[in-house]
């Protein structure tokens, strides 16, 4: 079975999204990445929160819009919610608790990486002991407020091994494994 990945951009500060989830700080960060680009291969399916999937799109307004990863990827997307649509949206299997989801996604995903898409998801996984590993790309810029990479009120230490430091421009990559 494949791995659980949470990939995110954040900033420097902290931030992997704006106030009120507004994800057009990324826009300018987007670009060629040869981290992204080998991910992207080894992606099998996608584990997406609810306030992600329906939240702000970095791609707004253009083409690729509502495309992961800008349309440089396709596949099964599972999206853990209590509101599934009315309508189904092709591709995408909405799953109501986290277990489900989970092994739904690793079913589909085989011996690729299910990536995970969103901070309150990537936290669920995190405190069900299912989340192999974490991708940062950090990008130089300071937010000053939005949404956190990861909210603990009252903090825990999660040990963490860090497995690759690498640069692109405009972006420094940081692959973890979580130990504990």
């Amino acid at each position: 079975m494949g791995r659980m990945l949470y990939s995110v951009t954040m900033s420097l500060d902290g931030f992997i999204a704006g106030p009120g989830g507004d994800m057009s700080w990324l826009t300018e960060h987007l670009g060629p990445n040869p981290t992204v680009e080998k991910l992207i291969g080894d992606i099998g399916a996608l584990l997406v929160g609810n306030r992600t999937f329906g939240g702000d799109d970095p791609h707004r307004g253009t083409d690729k819009e509502g495309e992961p990863f800008g349309g440089g990827w396709s596949g099964p997307q599972f999206v853990l919610t209590h509101h599934a649509p009315e309508t189904p949206v092709p591709g995408v299997t909405f799953v109501g608790d986290l277990d489900s989801a989970v092994a739904a996604a690793k079913a589909a995903a085989g011996d690729k990486y299910v990536n995970v898409l969103g901070a309150s998801i990537a936290r669920q996984c995190l405190d069900a002991g299912v989340l192999d590993e974490i991708l940062v790309f950090i990008v130089p810029v300071l937010l000053g407020d939005g949404v956190r990479l990861f909210d603990r009120p009252g903090g825990t230490n999660i040990r963490l091994e860090r497995l690759s430091l690498t640069q692109a421009p405009g972006a420094t990559s940081i692959w973890l494994r979580v130990v504990g």
